[in-house]
């Protein structure tokens, strides 16, 4: 990264908070804390971040509904923090638009590259500006997408699936590859990651998606776009 990146992590645990800090510093990011959501909300309007670190546990309002407010205001990249036992929160969390999770307790070198990915994603976009695939455009410089001309907002992560997805149409993606390809890591076991950031993706293109444009699972195999009619 050319300048530090700005990170805002969000989290309850003074403790904590001070170690994840510290050794972000010491990798080369820009971290500053907020202790619960209305530090978090008035941090981000004031100095705005190039990715936020939510823990979702937190007293009062918690990360989830802290989670629904950042995604009402801002696509600046998230990525949760959730304890080992809920899963529902994983899922719920990418549902929200959540671009990663990672789980406690983690190793900070697990995190650090976490941010990074998301990051490499974000910048990465060398190449031609607009990618189209039928009545669907992907503006590769402002992450926009549109479907026959109407914009859909998209998180960091679902724009980078899609866009995965749209440079192999026609061809099927497995989940192996969308996991490295759009969120720049391995797909581990049990890693719902994908599957709920295509679910993101049917329900947000879902109204406006011309006949014919489908995201389409392929048993055992992946997903797919395709302009051919989906199968009954």
């Amino acid at each position: 990264m050319s300048a530090a990146a700005r990170v805002l992590l969000v989290d309850d645990d003074e403790e904590l908070a001070g170690t994840v800090g510290e050794y972000l510093r010491e990798e080369g990011f820009a971290p500053d804390w907020a202790r619960d959501a209305a530090t978090a909300m008035r941090m981000r309007a004031e100095h705005g971040y190039d990715i936020v670190v939510l823990d979702v546990m937190m007293p009062g309002e918690s990360g989830l509904e802290l989670l629904k407010r950042l995604r009402r205001e801002t696509d600046t990249p998230i990525l949760m923090l959730t304890a080992r036992a809920e899963e529902l929160d994983k899922v719920l969390g990418l549902e929200l638009g959540a671009d990663d999770y990672l789980t406690k307790p983690f190793h900070l070198r697990e995190l650090a590259a976490r941010l990074r990915a998301i990051l490499r994603r974000l910048n990465a976009r060398a190449g031609p500006e607009a990618l189209g695939v039928g009545g669907l455009v992907l503006h590769r410089r402002s992450l926009g997408a549109e479907i026959d001309g109407r914009a859909v907002r998209l998180t960091v992560a679902e724009f980078m699936v899609l866009e995965t997805l749209a440079r192999a149409a026609g061809r099927v993606c497995t989940r192996a590859d969308l996991a490295q390809e759009a969120l720049g890591r391995p797909l581990t076991a049990y890693d719902r990651s994908v599957d709920t950031h295509v679910s993101n993706l049917r329900r947000k293109l879902g109204l406006v998606l011309g006949a014919g444009l489908q995201i389409r699972n392929i048993r055992n195999q992946g997903y797919l776009l395709t302009e051919e009619a989906a199968q009954p």
